[in-house]
């Protein structure tokens, strides 16, 4: 503070220098392969086959040779993916680990949680809605149901196997089972009625190879509002498969307006590897 008036203060400024960013570089070629698969193995799939098997001829190679992508199964305990391949000789593998076809359900928004996306859906009465559970479902995604109105509601979606990870031969020879399952619960005040019906389907997606189809007995009015179950196993169906179309449908038995039919959820498509099946010759 001078004599008089005032003196400003000056400005602080930080007298330490950032760290400078070392970026550090490994040259993996002298590495024998053993070792530089070891490495690779733990790359995420898609970086191995978009970026790593670009690097080089022998990268390539490596990327592409069935024994990187064994040790990554075998450390993720992918089971169902190791014993399919002791199957099949010609085994897949990139395709199989990049899809986990395996591992997660084939049906695309299966509660409802991106409205009707991925559904062809055919309307009646007040058409589809998505609502919050009125009783809870263990074990789906989300607590949400796609609800019917007062006539018949009917969706439906078509799962491509061969572009969900499998191929043709695994799918003629070896024929994975198909398990398909949906649940489905009434409101208390109102009955209602439910039905499902899913196809195995050719290459031509007009061709049905086998069918399941369901229609349980109509949930009464002043029931308990519990989810219940519909499933199925599709096995030994036959060569030729490459589509499953999978519908359900529901109206309330009140004639309602409004939204007071089944309430469905958790569906599912899902695969297993068949129990009997036998290597390739």
């Amino acid at each position: 503070m001078g004599q008089g008036g005032s003196q400003e203060l000056p400005s602080l400024r930080s007298t330490v220098n950032p760290e400078p960013q070392v970026e550090f570089f490994m040259d993996l070629e002298p590495f024998p392969d053993d070792i530089l698969v070891m490495i690779l193995s733990f790359v995420q799939e898609r970086d191995l086959i978009l970026h790593c098997r670009r690097v080089s001829r022998r990268w390539k190679h490596l990327v592409d040779a069935p024994s990187l992508w064994r040790i990554k199964c075998e450390r993720e305990r992918r089971r169902e993916i190791l014993h399919a391949a002791e199957m099949c000789p010609d085994f897949q593998w990139q395709r199989a680990c990049l899809k986990n076809p395996f591992s997660r359900n084939l049906l695309r928004n299966p509660c409802g949680t991106e409205r009707l996306n991925h559904w062809s859906v055919m309307n009646g009465g007040d058409g589809w809605s998505v609502e919050e559970n009125r009783t809870m479902l263990e074990g789906a995604e989300s607590q949400t149901s796609f609800v019917t109105s007062f006539s018949w509601c009917k969706k439906s979606q078509v799962i491509d196997l061969v572009q969900d990870g499998l191929w043709g031969h695994y799918l003629d020879v070896h024929q994975p089972i198909i398990c398909i399952s949906d649940w489905y619960a009434g409101r208390n005040d109102c009955g209602c009625v439910y039905g499902i019906s899913v196809q195995l389907l050719a290459a031509d997606r007009k061709t049905v190879i086998k069918e399941y189809s369901a229609a349980p007995d109509p949930i009464p009015q002043w029931n308990d509002e519990h989810y219940r179950q519909v499933s199925h196993e599709f096995q030994q169906y036959g060569p030729g498969v490459r589509y499953v179309n999978f519908t359900h449908k529901g109206k309330d038995t009140q004639f309602w307006k409004g939204w007071y039919g089944p309430r469905i959820s958790n569906s599912s498509v899902t695969l297993k590897r068949g129990g009997d099946m036998e290597p390739c010759r």
